[in-house]
């Protein structure tokens, strides 16, 4: 029995260890990484470092994309994917199996020639002349091949009839150049120096940039760890060295961080929808968010007391109530996406005892209202706006009792009998329609639309597009919420927001 016990024992411990190293939190965790195989040297290099940096083991398969793709199709395994063009990533996102996407580097396509060109190679014409043996990426399997296909057009056809070979990967034709079994070849720019060769850059090649992405599968088992090594790969300072070196044109992503703080300040009436999303996101991210919920007035005014946006609590990312509390900070965030809009009503108990119809009838002696205050929030800023509009400012106010940050205090208030009537959102009284009734406003006033901004210079941009991508992926969400969706709009510029003047600021 004993020797039973121990060797379960023995086994449970063994399981335990397997398990600890494959955690993503064990200093053994891994990552599948399925990668062009003309970025093979960048990423190889890169992950070298990374995995003696973070102790995460990066297990590279390589191949034309083309080929890489159909693979992942069909096996639906893997973390990472790291494609040469954009065209394969749209063929990925259309598939459904790429989720989110972070740019690493830019390359196009030119001719590979020996060092010296001694064949003279000058023109699409100079690869069709006898003698010249040429080499091609097959467009089935290299993204290069597909490329290079159409910015040819119908000249593609007759460089296929000419050509001596056509292989599936770009660093195999580049290296049959360099060995001189062929005389030219179809790359990408960014492949030549790896070979010592030279290249021939035409007119006919020289169409938008391709665009070096990694993007991580929707079949990943540890996605935290793989956006992990793809920030690393767009770091400035780590794989945006290593790319340059390469001889690809780099695009800077965020400066690294092994757990970047993103924070977030948001309006009040945005948490119910966005609470558990930001949570969401952050796990999946394997970052931290601070999240500051207050009154836009409140938010503008902390931002302006911390002067130095370099400030570590200064915020990333920017979810207002209303567009009218932009112009303030609009320095900062010089564009926003408009990505909801919410109702603003009169909140009253079941049953209307009052009696309020209008606003105006907010007016009536003996009555007591819930208002948000004006310099805290952006709901008591329209509020206060709505009424001066309507000459119903100073009448009102005399039976506001109460005047608060955010909508849910005043809802509260209603809820326990000290208030008869708020002025709040819809979204305020959403999920209590059993307690409350509605009474809707002048429709062309009673709009808030809320904007999301990223803050241009903050050193965490990408990850904050990457939220905003987050949330606008998660619509139903807002909807549930009570907001009206309207993320799917292009970005607006902060200075050509359309606000009423009676909501302008001083």
């Amino acid at each position: 029995m004993r020797k039973i016990a121990a060797i379960f024992l023995v086994i449970a411990a063994t399981a335990l260890l397997f398990w600890a190293l494959k955690s993503p939190l064990g200093s053994g965790a891994s990552i599948q990484v399925f990668c062009a195989a003309g970025i093979k040297k960048p990423v190889e290099a890169a992950a070298v470092d990374f995995e003696k940096e973070t102790g995460v083991r990066v297990e590279l398969q390589y191949g034309g994309t083309g080929t890489l793709l159909s693979q992942l199709r069909v096996a639906a395994v893997g973390d990472l994917f790291i494609a040469a063009d954009e065209g394969s990533l749209g063929d990925a996102r259309k598939l459904g199996i790429i989720r989110e996407v972070l740019p690493l580097a830019r390359q196009h396509v030119v001719i590979a020639v020996a060092r010296g060109n001694p064949k003279g190679i000058a023109s699409l014409d100079d690869l069709e002349k006898e003698g010249v043996r040429l080499a091609l990426p097959n467009p089935e399997a290299a993204s290069i091949g597909k490329v290079a296909q159409r910015l040819l057009g119908s000249r593609w056809e007759k460089l296929v009839g000419k050509a001596a070979v056509m292989k599936p990967t770009v660093t195999e034709i580049a290296a049959d150049v360099k060995l001189g079994a062929c005389d030219a070849a179809l790359v990408w720019d960014s492949t030549v120096p790896s070979f010592a060769l030279d290249a021939v850059r035409l007119p006919e090649l020289s169409g938008p940039n391709e665009r070096v992405s990694a993007a991580v599968l929707s079949s990943a088992t540890v996605p935290a760890l793989a956006l992990k090594f793809a920030r690393y790969l767009s770091a400035p300072e780590k794989g945006n060295v290593i790319f340059q070196r390469e001889g690809f044109q780099a695009i800077g992503g965020d400066r690294w961080e092994s757990t970047p703080e993103l924070v977030l300040y948001s309006g009040g009436i945005n948490r119910p929808a966005i609470e558990g999303l930001v949570q969401q996101f952050a796990d999946r991210e394997g970052i931290r968010v601070t999240t500051v919920f207050n009154g836009c007035g409140i938010l503008c005014a902390a931002m302006k007391s911390m002067r130095d946006p370099t400030h570590p609590k200064f915020p990333d990312v920017y979810y207002a109530c209303d567009v009218c509390f932009v112009p303030p900070v609009a320095e900062h965030f010089p564009e926003a996406v408009l990505l909801t809009e919410s109702e603003i009503i009169i909140a009253v108990p079941q049953g209307n005892p009052k009696g309020i119809h209008t606003l105006a009838d907010l007016a009536r002696p003996g009555l007591r209202v819930g208002l948000c205050n004006a310099e805290q929030s952006t709901l008591g800023f329209m509020t206060a706006g709505i009424l001066r509009s309507m000459n119903l400012l100073d009448s009102v106010m005399k039976n506001a009792s109460s005047q608060v940050p955010t909508g849910d205090f005043l809802v509260n208030q209603l809820r326990t009998g000290s208030l008869d009537a708020a002025v709040v959102y819809r979204t305020n009284i959403q999920n209590q329609a059993e307690h409350f009734e509605a009474i809707p406003l002048p429709a062309e006033k009673a709009r808030a639309v809320q904007p999301f901004a990223v803050r241009a210079g903050s050193p965490r941009q990408a990850l904050g597009q990457r939220l905003l991508d987050y949330l606008k992926a998660n619509k139903a969400s807002f909807e549930k919420a009570g907001f009206v969706w309207r993320g799917d709009a292009v970005p607006v510029k902060s200075g050509q927001l359309e606000i009423p003047d009676y909501l302008k600021q001083k």
